[in-house]
Parts: C-alpha cells; structure tokens; sequence
C-alpha cells in the first residue's frame, strides 16, 4: 500500500453525489462493483454503480474517476450511459457482501463466525487500482440481542473466508443502514436491482409501514414475488399499511384464492375497502381513487384543517385539500358539500367554519369516469386531488395526480426512466468511450500485470471516510 494512501469504509460512499468536472452533479453511488480473487488476495474495486437523475444506473470505471474527497465523487465527465448489467464474475458490495456471514480463520485461533458491516478499500501505489483491503466485522450468533452486543474488530482481507459461497438467510441489517435515508421511491429502486434472493432477504427485514411504502413504488412484478414470500399474516399486515388504491391493485393481481386468504386476515374496514375499490374497473376514476382522504365535517374550523393537514402520514396530493361532507366522515360520506383547498386555509383565521369557504363550483368525478376524462379533469383545473362522488351525492374517495400518471405512463416506464431514450443517449456525452462497451472489456484484456484481473477501476480518497480508525476495534 502507498504510505498514508486513504482508507474509505465503503457505507460512507452510498448515496455520495457525483460530479463532473464543471461542477455539474450527473448522478449518486448506489453500489460498488468488485471482483474476487483467489488465494485470499483481495478483490479489486472494479468501479462504481451509479444512478443517474433519471433513475437509470450506469457503470462508472474506477479509471474515469479522479477524485474522492469532501463527500463527493468526481470523474473525467467522460461516461458511457448504457445500462449497468452485472457480469457473473462480479459481486455488489452492499447488495451481495454486507451481512454475509464468514469465517475468521486468524492465526492461532480457532476458526468463529463473524458478520460483516463494512468494508474499506484503500488505493494500491501501482497505477490507479483499488482493492478492498479490510473487512469490518461482528462477531457473536446470528440475529438476536446477542448479535448486537458482540464484539466488532476490523481485520484485514485475508483473515476471512466465505465471500465466495453462496449464502441462504443472509441478513440485511447493515445494507438497511446504508440506505437508511433513501426516500422510498430510492429505496423500491434499490431492491428492485438487487437478486431475487437478496431483494426478499431486504424486504423481509423491513418494517410494515417502510415496506408498504417501498412496495407503493415497486414494479408490478417485484410486488408479487416479494409479498408471495411473506407470511401471510404479515402479508395483510403490510396490505393495511399500503394506500388503500395500491394495495387493491396489488390484490387484484393475485388469484382469487390467495386474494380470499388476505382480505380474511385483514381488519374488516380495511377489508371492506379493498373489496369496494376492487369492484371498479382499474382505469377509472373509481379504480384509482384512495378511500382515505382528509373529510371534514361543515363545522369543523380552519384549525381543525389545518391539524388533519399537518400529519406526516399523508402524501402531499392527499394533504393539499379537504374535502367537506355531512356525517358519516368516512367515505362513502354522507352528503358531499364541496373542497376547501389547502392555500384558502393559510388565508383565513383559524375559527373560521370550513362550510364558509368551500369551493363548490366544480363538478366531482363520477366513479365510472374513464382515464382519459380523469386526466384532462387535472390538467384542465390544474388539480392535485379530485373529488369522486356517487350519483346519491356520497364522497367515496378522492384520486390523486400521482397516480393517474401511474396509469398513464407506459408498463415499464420504472425500467426506461421515464422519457430517456436510450438511443439518444448511447453514444452521445460518450466522448472517448468505446461505444460498444463500458469500459470493462479494455480492462479485461489487460493482463501483462499482478495486478489487473480483468477489471474496471481508479480512484482518490473520501472525507467522511479519511479517518481510518472509524471503524477499527
């Protein structure tokens, strides 16, 4: 190793933002990409995986970085856009190696079972490559207190065995707190890139309201497999803490049977919900809407409003307006009166009764109403939140514009990014790039050295990361 070269413990690079040399941020680092090597010799950091604005993960060679400092990442502002595919002979660090369960064979003891937390790399002096070097590990049994109040040590590379072999019930502590703070759109893209193995093992250590969230921003798909996993108690579990328009649309995509099963276990208004919104057809204002919206009664105040408003629990379509009925408050309603919109409340004093300031000029959604009406009702009044009413004047629930573009964007908008079409941008902002490949097979060829195992790689030191004892015992 180079004197004083840093050591930078791999969780403090998730989510560091990349940038090019303008200054201009192009992406995050949602991974690391290595790969191992035989005889105990550290694998090589072959580059970086990151996600782009748009969502699509590319591969960043390490060569193609020049700096690791302050927090952030910097390239050449050379990048190759194409679509990170992970090879068979490379392993992601937090989604394959983190809360592995390996051996620690260090000399003169006996052979103990260790989990990992973290790992450093550190720069090698010969050209620009990058190993990892030290494994960060916890020793004691798997899960449980006994687990937490082990003792932790970091140990070099070599004193580990057991990266290689495929592991069944590994553990996803440590990945879970690298990705703590990811929104959970960030998050469902995370587990949606991982294994199908991996993807199960994070979802399962999820809390209920953190995995009804994720699964909120999941691909149709990636929901069945990871619900078809859970217990089915804890299936209806996660069901109840969803919107109730997702976890209808998730339930009407499963055989009827196994629908039965979980509305069964299911609480009875939940259930009843599910069974309501399920009736309509899925692209309609009815199929769409949620059941839980913000329903006030005509002498409630401003303040009372403004206190529904205020909970965290809401989406901010959901919390930008209320929505006035006659007794019963919970959808269906009794007689809808009109919206107070959430800008009329901040203008008004609070004792103010919200039946004073309604606006009720426009005319709610009938629950039959096509995806193409419901659309142009937005785009129209400029609308974040519409009212869907019964033809007896009942508010049965309230759609939102979040989830009419859920409908109205293609199948696998989550896959294309959006609009970026990957023909515009292969091979252009390519400058310098092979433009049939990531950089990978240059490196692949270049075997004349101890150190090049066929490899994508480089790179400088990072600030959080600087200090090495971080996470020395």
């Amino acid at each position: 190793m180079a004197a004083g070269a840093p050591r930078i413990f791999v969780s403090h690079l998730s989510g560091v933002a990349v940038f090019d040399p303008t200054g201009d941020q192009v992406g995050r680092v949602r991974d690391l990409v290595v790969m191992l090597r035989v005889a105990r010799r550290p694998p090589r950091l072959l580059g970086l995986v990151v996600e782009l604005a748009t969502r699509r993960r590319i591969f960043l060679p390490m060569t193609r970085v020049t700096g690791i400092e302050s927090g952030q990442v910097i390239t050449t502002g050379v990048l190759n856009v194409r679509r990170f595919e992970q090879r068979p002979t490379e392993r992601l660090v937090f989604g394959e190696l983190l809360d592995r369960r390996v051996t620690l064979v260090e000399s003169g003891e006996p052979k103990e079972e260790v989990t990992v937390l973290d790992l450093s790399v550190q720069q090698l002096p010969a050209r620009r490559d990058w190993e990892i070097d030290r494994v960060f590990v916890r020793k004691g049994g798997k899960g449980g207190a006994f687990r937490r109040k082990g003792e932790t040590l970091t140990v070099e590379w070599s004193a580990v065995t057991g990266f290689a072999l495929e592991e069944h019930g590994q553990g996803a502590e440590s990945l879970l707190a690298t990705f703590e703070q990811l929104r959970p759109a960030d998050l469902a893209n995370v587990l949606h890139h991982l294994s199908p193995k991996r993807r199960v093992e994070v979802a399962a250590a999820l809390d209920d309201d953190r995995l009804a969230d994720v699964l909120e921003e999941l691909p149709e798909d990636d929901q069945i497999e990871i619900l078809g996993k859970l217990k089915e108690e804890r299936a209806a579990d996660v069901l109840e803490a969803m919107d109730p328009d997702d976890a209808a649309d998730l339930l009407s995509e499963l055989p009827t049977e196994e629908q039965e099963r979980l509305l069964s276990l299911m609480q009875p208004g939940d259930a009843a919900d599910m069974r309501r919104l399920m009736a309509y057809e899925e692209r309609t204002a009815g199929g769409l809407m949620t059941t839980e919206p913000i329903v006030l009664r005509p002498d409630a105040t401003v303040a009372d409003a403004l206190a529904r408003v205020r909970n965290a629990d809401l989406s901010p379509a959901l919390a930008a307006q209320v929505y006035v009925c006659r007794p019963p408050d919970e959808t269906p309603t009794g007689k809808y009166l009109g919206t107070v919109h959430f800008q009329r409340l901040l203008r008004d004093p609070p004792y103010t009764l919200v039946s004073a300031i309604i606006d009720d000029d426009l005319q709610p959604l009938e629950p039959d109403a096509p995806l193409p009406v419901v659309a142009g009702f937005f785009a129209t009044y400029d609308m974040v939140s519409a009212p869907v009413v019964d033809d007896a004047g009942a508010l049965l629930g309230a759609v939102t514009v979040d989830d009419v573009l859920d409908h109205m964007l293609p199948e696998d908008w989550r896959e294309t990014e959006f609009h970026l079409a990957e023909d515009d941008k292969d091979g252009e902002g390519d400058e310098g790039d092979a433009p049939e490949g990531d950089g990978r097979d240059l490196l692949e060829d270049d075997t004349n050295d101890d150190t090049s195992d066929g490899t994508r790689d480089g790179r400088d030191g990072l600030g959080k990361g600087e200090e090495a004892g971080s996470h020395d015992a």
